[in-house]
């Protein structure tokens, strides 16, 4: 099997896998150590994950759209100044290996 590396295009970054109940949040990016933290979907969780995506540096932040629950997670990010993106799962969805919320996020 060959290895595929793409170009970095954004410098510090981070993809969110939305539930009902749970945020899990990926960031990577130079300088970062890539970290994985989940949070609870209520407001004051939110609000501590938009605060540690800031302190990181974050600028770009993909999610993927899964139905109502990303509504909330966008509304607390919207104000933060970071460019959110979301994105549809299905061209995402093919990532050989056992799916998991962490790889997801990913």
């Amino acid at each position: 099997m060959s290895i595929v590396s793409f170009q970095q295009v954004i410098l510090r970054g981070c993809g969110l896998d939305v539930h009902r109940d749970v945020v899990v949040a990926t960031i990577s990016g130079e300088s970062l150590a890539s970290e994985t933290p989940s949070y609870k979907t209520f407001s004051s969780s939110l609000t501590k994950l938009k605060e540690w995506l800031l302190s990181n540096g974050i600028t770009h932040v993909a999610m993927e759209s899964t139905g109502v629950y990303r509504k909330p997670v966008y509304k607390v990010l919207e104000c933060s100044g970071m460019k959110i993106w979301i994105v549809n799962a299905r061209h995402i969805k093919y990532v050989p290996d056992h799916k998991t919320d962490k790889k997801d996020s990913a």
